[in-house]
């Protein structure tokens, strides 16, 4: 016995012994609560994170691929840096408007079977990881392609999943996919099998644990987009590039870098809640502004007539009622959507755009991305995929008066489509026109990379509540999800906020709304993106209660500081947001039951704020309420409803 007590210890002796040979490297973050170990085993770099002592990513692989050389095997660990990196920076249209932004880095340093070098830089933050690969020349060879990346994250086998599939490419509507469309499934087990491997950004729950949020920033011309793919270990996931179908089959799947080259920043936000997912800044914390504005751009709501009144609503008579509309709300913009072009024409949209102008309000014109990408009809087609007719477009644009445009429908992640977002957006910022991104991928840090952007879709928004039945009764849970998945690493546009019962012109039959106008009015807060299209109609002038109206008059677009309150995924959200001095906490309930909780507002100690709810009935109300010296309130949140709580 003593001999086998002997042998065991030897053993764990060895084990121990072996992990610290094989580890080359490691950094924490400021507070210390979250370490990076790296190590290289048998030819392989790899990484493992803890958080207060609690293994969040077991080791997982480093490395990538060129066509060049192979640095995901034969890897000889050189030698290692460490550093700290210290920045302030201001950027109004992300959730919190001043950032202070301190990291320990870390840079480690291999050389492959060719003597080629590859270096990998870490940065770690409190709660957040920010990582990316550095490649110098290979001695005469000053370009690469990177064909794949071997980069993976190991996860503890207790942890669940909130995660929204790839669509299959050149599929959906006039062959528009990917676009980022896809729901989400909440808690699913590990290892789930998608068959184009899931987007970014991507939660996963490590049961008591904590919580991780996956995705990438700092994607450029530069660079291809990536998303995630499960592997054959099941807690295995790991980065993938774009499938060869998107883009019609134009252009490669890898990324073509000059060298010496940097790909784009793999992020890593970890929590043992979810206070750190919500109000992450990583995305923007480790990218700078790509070029200076022409201009100071202005941000806010606008009225958008097509997403209830459809294409019909594209003729001038229409789009003056929608003028006066945003007119009365005290709206900076109207967006006219697809066909203006054909319905309305270009010498009448001068007059239309004059009317606007008249009436305090900017014109922001909707452009079909086309190009060969894919097959969508609606115009103007044409005008944004080569650089001569967009240039020649934003000049006539920026004679005309227009303030910004959407732009719809693009081909997918690979380099070539990176190239056409950012083309848009330097071409336009020469023309003053900020741009807003719709049928588009994940936008990775581009609010402070790209002065004029002004948002992205990229998500299930709401273009589908009018279109399926489906998802009108999954709204609410979408809803609760997108605060701590979707929205947490980027302006996203989803369009919403609808006063009408019914979501149709006529406002009186088919399409009825599944959530309460309390639900709504919380979703003007709970989504954030610097440009609102709201789906409040001319009949709400009349039809809507004057409290509502007045909440979406006042309500802003642009955000001082988010906190998270409460909530899980899948099930409820409460969420705080602060515009210079005025705070609004809002909740939504994707419950079957009446949500009942004990809410800590230190924003509200001992104030009189005023309370929009809803009663058993799903009748929305406003009344003026108090909170206790200790910051609490006791609220109760409906079924499919929602809150609002405001000083």
């Amino acid at each position: 016995m003593k001999k086998l007590t002997i042998l065991f210890l030897s053993l764990i002796s060895f084990c121990f012994v072996s992990e610290l040979k094989a580890q080359v490297a490691e950094v924490s973050s400021p507070d210390g609560k979250l370490k990076l170990n790296v190590f290289s085993e048998e030819g392989k770099a790899l990484y493992a994170v803890t958080f207060q002592g609690k293994i969040m990513l077991k080791k997982s692989p480093l490395g990538l691929i060129t066509n060049e050389s192979d640095f995901s095997k034969n890897l000889k660990f050189i030698d290692s840096k460490k550093d700290f990196v210290s920045k302030k920076y201001s950027n109004e249209k992300i959730k919190k408007s001043e950032v202070e932004y301190k990291a320990n880095t870390l840079t480690v340093n291999f050389t492959n079977a060719n003597e080629h070098h590859i270096g990998i830089e870490f940065q770690v933050s409190d709660n957040n990881i920010a990582f990316r690969y550095d490649i110098p020349p290979m001695k005469d060879r000053f370009s690469v392609v990177v064909q794949s990346e071997i980069t993976g994250y190991r996860f503890p086998s207790q942890t669940t999943t909130f995660l929204s599939p790839m669509m299959k490419p050149m599929t959906g509507f006039a062959r528009t996919a990917p676009s980022y469309e896809s729901g989400y499934k909440a808690d699913a087990e590990l290892g789930t099998k998608a068959d184009y491997g899931y987007v970014f950004p991507a939660l996963f729950h490590l049961g008591n644990e904590g919580w991780i949020l996956l995705s990438e920033t700092g994607v450029s011309s530069l660079y291809c987009a990536s998303h995630l793919d499960t592997t054959s270990e099941k807690n295995l996931y790991q980065i993938a590039y774009p499938n060869m179908a998107e883009n019609n089959g134009f252009g490669s799947s890898g990324a073509a870098l000059s060298l010496p080259g940097k790909t784009p920043w793999r992020t890593i936000t970890i929590g043992d809640s979810l206070k750190p997912i919500v109000e992450t800044t990583i995305s923007f914390d480790v990218v700078e502004p790509l070029y200076e504005p022409s201009q100071k751009y202005q941000f806010g709501k606008s009225t958008w007539s097509w997403i209830l009144w459809q294409d019909n609503s594209m003729n001038y008579d229409d789009q003056t009622k929608f003028i006066g509309l945003s007119a009365k709300l005290g709206y900076e913009y109207i967006l006219m959507d697809a066909l203006w072009d054909k319905n309305i024409g270009k010498e009448r949209m001068k007059e239309l755009i004059q009317y606007a102008k008249s009436k305090n309000v900017g014109v922001m014109l909707w452009y079909n991305s086309n190009g060969a990408a894919n097959d969508a009809p609606m115009g103007p087609r044409n005008k944004m995929s080569s650089s001569v007719e967009r240039k020649k477009e934003m000049k006539w644009l920026k004679e005309v008066g227009v303030k910004g445009l959407k732009v719809d429908f693009f081909g997918g992640d690979k380099q070539e489509t990176m190239r056409l977002y950012e083309d848009i957006l330097s071409d336009a910022n020469d023309f003053g026109l900020t741009i807003i991104f719709h049928g588009a991928t994940l936008p990775r840090g581009w609010e402070v990379m790209y002065p004029n952007y002004a948002g992205s879709e990229a998500v299930l928004a709401s273009e589908m509540l009018y279109f399926s039945e489906d998802v009108r009764r999954q709204e609410a849970f979408f809803a609760t999800l997108h605060p701590f998945i979707r929205n947490t690493v980027g302006s996203m546009e989803f369009g919403g906020t609808f006063l009408n019962k019914f979501l149709t012109k006529s406002n009186k039959d088919k399409n009825k709304r599944q959530t309460t106008d309390g639900f709504q009015l919380a979703t003007a807060v709970l989504f954030q993106n610097p440009v609102q299209m709201f789906g409040v109609m001319p009949n709400n002038l009349t039809d809507a209660p004057k409290f509502q109206l007045d909440f979406m008059k006042e309500v802003p677009t642009l955000w001082d500081e988010t906190v998270f309150i409460d909530g899980y995924p899948g099930k409820y959200s409460v969420i705080a947001r602060r515009h210079q001095d005025k705070w609004y906490v809002v909740g939504v309930n994707a419950e079957k039951t009446a949500k009942k909780l004990q809410l800590n507002l230190p924003m509200f100690v001992g104030k009189n704020v005023q309370l929009i709810n809803d009663d058993k009935a799903g009748n929305t109300f406003t009344k003026p309420v108090s909170v206790s010296k200790k910051g609490t309130y006791e609220i109760e949140i409906q079924p499919n409803g929602g809150f609002v709580l405001k000083n």
